[in-house]
């Protein structure tokens, strides 16, 4: 959450110091180009600047409402594509915040990004999400010892996700 919440400072500083730019030349050398050149990195910084807040929002939005925080990932998806995380890694209601990509679900209705399936092992958690057209798989090692920490998760995801975790070699 912090690289998005530093790439969010810059895009700002950015905007802020491009409206500052085209302003002074505007005013004090009436070069149209450059204020024309300096106008569009402004406007160009503010979609970047929004979208990094609506980012942020959601990352926030994660991590405010975790169900579950380890320290790794590796992410499979359905076109064979693995990629390995070892950043913090958080599961959530609303979606999961790996380093700094976000992937949420439940928000198009019927038809957009759904949490499909969990399972529990003894190492690790299984996560399933995705729709129509693409499916992610993620691991996550969870570091859980008890069987009793396992069953408190397991019923934290049912209740916060709706999806039942299968529990395997417990």
């Amino acid at each position: 959450m912090n690289s998005i919440r530093k790439r969010r400072n810059g895009y700002a500083l950015l905007f802020a110091a491009s409206i500052c730019l085209a302003v002074w030349l505007g005013a004090a050398f009436m070069l149209e180009a450059a204020v024309f050149v300096f106008g569009v990195i402004s406007a160009i910084s503010l979609i970047l600047l929004v979208r990094q807040c609506c980012l942020l929002y959601y990352a926030i939005l994660i991590c405010d409402n975790r169900i579950l925080a380890v320290p790794s990932a590796l992410i499979s998806t359905s076109d064979c594509h693995m990629k390995k995380n070892t950043v913090e890694t958080v599961v959530s209601t609303f979606g999961i915040l790996i380093g700094s990509e976000i992937y949420r679900w439940g928000l198009n209705g019927v038809h957009g990004v759904r949490l499909h399936a969990t399972q529990i092992d003894q190492k690790r958690i299984y996560l399933t999400f995705g729709d129509a057209a693409r499916t992610i798989r993620v691991e996550l090692l969870h570091g859980m010892t008890e069987k009793q920490e396992v069953l408190d998760t397991s019923q934290k995801l049912l209740y916060e996700t709706g999806i039942k975790a299968d529990i395997i070699g417990w």
